[in-house]
C-alpha cells in the first residue's frame, strides 16, 4: 500500500525527519565507536571503555528515533494480501483499525515506560561497571517521547484518512510497470 498526502509537507512531517536525520548521525557515531574499539584492540589490545554499554542504549534509542517518520511515511512491515483484495469502504477500515492499534500500542507503551524512567531518573541508574557508566534515564526518556510522537503520528493518520487528505493506492499491480510490447520489424530494420 503506497500512501500520498494531499497537502504540502506539515510541520509533523518535518519534525519526524529531523528526528530521523538524528537517528543516522546517531549510527554514524555508533560506527566509529565500533572502529575506534576494534582499532584499540587490534593495536594497542585496549578497548575503547563503555563500547557495550554505548551500544546497548544506543540501538534502542536509533530505533525508536526511527519510528515516526515511518510510520508517517507508511514504512512500516505490513502484509497488504487482504488490503489488495477489499473495497474502498473496507479498505479505510483497515487503515482505521491499524493505526487505532498502532495508536494504542504506543500509548501503553508511554505508559509502562514513564514509571521505569522516573525510578531510574531519580535513583541515577546507569550501565557499565569501573571506569565507564551510561546513564540509563536518557534512553529510557526518548522511549517515552518517541512513543508518545508514534501514538501522536497514528491518530494523525486516521484524521487525514477520515478528512480526505491522505490517497492510497494498492501496492498489487503498481510494483510492475506494464511490459511494452516489443515490436521485431523495428528492431530488425524492416
Amino acid at each position: 500500500m503506497d500512501i500520498k498526502y494531499h497537502e504540502r509537507p506539515s510541520s509533523i512531517k518535518k519534525l519526524a525527519e529531523i528526528i530521523h536525520i538524528i537517528s543516522a548521525f546517531w549510527v554514524l557515531i555508533i560506527a566509529f565507536i565500533i572502529f575506534a574499539d576494534v582499532m584499540g584492540r587490534a593495536i594497542f589490545d585496549r578497548p575503547l571503555l563503555g563500547t557495550v554499554e554505548i551500544l546497548k542504549n544506543s540501538i534502542v534509542a536509533v530505533v525508536f528515533l526511527q519510528l515516526p517518520l515511518a510510520i508517517y511515511s507508511d514504512s512500516m512491515l505490513q502484509t497488504t494480501i487482504f488490503y489488495d483484495m477489499s473495497c474502498k469502504r473496507l479498505r479505510k477500515f483497515m487503515r482505521t483499525l491499524s493505526s487505532l492499534l498502532g495508536f494504542l500500542f504506543f500509548l501503553l507503551l508511554v505508559y509502562s515506560s514513564w514509571e521505569p524512567f522516573l525510578e531510574a531518573f531519580s535513583i541515577g541508574e546507569y550501565e557499565g561497571e569501573g571506569a565507564f557508566r551510561v546513564p540509563t534515564y536518557p534512553v529510557r526518556f526518548l522511549i517515552v517521547l518517541t512513543s508518545a510522537f508514534a501514538a501522536f503520528m497514528y491518530f494523525y493518520l486516521i484524521i487525514l484518512d477520515w478528512t480526505g487528505r491522505l490517497e492510497t493506492q494498492t501496492s498489487s499491480n503498481e510494483d510492475f510497470p506494464p511490459s511494452e510490447p516489443s515490436n521485431h520489424s523495428e528492431e530488425s530494420g524492416e
